[in-house]
């Protein structure tokens, strides 16, 4: 992610909280998945020991 993404979402987050500190959480909790999810797709896949590879 770039500054400028996180920057956005955090103040997206920050916004929600002021409306609903539990909307907040969700909220936060779902795009936390969602980054960790985007930033393993990015990898590439590790080689498990004994794996044949062509």
């Amino acid at each position: 992610m770039t500054v400028l993404e996180i920057v956005f979402v955090l103040i997206a987050v920050a916004g929600v909280a002021m409306w609903s500190l539990p909307a907040a959480l969700l909220t936060a909790g779902v795009l936390g998945v969602l980054a960790v999810e985007r930033a393993q797709a990015a990898r590439p896949p590790v080689k498990q020991k004994g794996e044949v590879r062509e």
